[in-house]
């Protein structure tokens, strides 16, 4: 099918409408770490652009007081033994806790009043207290940027609006490791699931809110990992 009747069937089964911006947005960056950001290690590739353009896109929402979350995908050795997925996918294996791969990249200048969600699956939801934690920012918008598009990317897309939340994905603020994946999740987050925007888009947005702090403040966590965070 030609990418104009594919256009025509998507807009007729009611699909591609925009969503409704709130004016309490969250910044998530999803896996944004060293495991998915560095070429020399086999889950990684270069997303050096997209990097950049995140850390950029964070500067912006940190001077309208719009919170940062990471995420980070971490396994224990019991982990690593026994999941499915790192059967399907033996590589994500080597992200181990208090390794160099599972720390955010520090291109992007994480802070320690960024929280940071450790995760094992591909959501940031799955499995994780990151719905509460934007309830109780009394969040209204979710902005998901990181790697990868067809991965860890889509999956928290699609969790975030059936939590309810309108979902923006700025478009040269996600990655993957190959082309036709990346092209074919943007078409999908577009029709079913959120707004792929253009990066100046999402500026005017963030620079368009009040610098107002969120009240009340939540705890937050440091965005690496140490041995005190590991599970009992």
């Amino acid at each position: 099918m030609d990418p104009a009747s594919t256009a025509e069937v998507y807009d007729r089964a009611g699909f591609g409408r925009p969503v409704e911006r709130g004016s309490r947005p969250v910044v998530v960056v999803v896996d944004f770490t060293h495991g998915f950001t560095d070429p020399r290690y086999p889950t990684g590739a270069d997303m050096t652009g997209p990097v950049l353009a995140t850390a950029r896109l964070l500067e912006t929402a940190r001077s309208a007081g719009v919170p940062v979350v990471f995420t980070t995908i971490a396994y224990d050795p019991g982990q690593v033994r026994s999941l499915a997925w790192l059967k399907k996918a033996t590589g994500m294996a080597a992200l181990e806790r208090g390794s160099r791969l599972v720390e955010v990249d520090e291109r992007l200048s994480p802070r320690t009043d960024d929280h940071l969600v450790v995760k094992t699956g591909a959501s940031a939801f799955f499995g994780t207290a990151l719905a509460s934690y934007l309830a109780s920012l009394r969040a209204d918008t979710v902005i998901v940027t990181g790697a990868t598009t067809s991965g860890c990317v889509r999956a928290t897309v699609v969790d975030a609006v059936q939590h309810g939340y309108p979902t923006l994905v700025p478009r040269n603020c996600v990655a993957d490791r190959a082309q036709g994946p990346h092209d074919a999740s943007l078409f999908d987050i577009n029709e079913k699931y959120g707004d792929v925007v253009e990066f100046d888009d999402v500026l005017r947005y963030l620079g368009s809110l009040a610098a107002a702090p969120i009240d009340p403040a939540p705890q937050h966590v440091s965005t690496t990992l140490s041995e005190a965070e590991a599970p009992a």
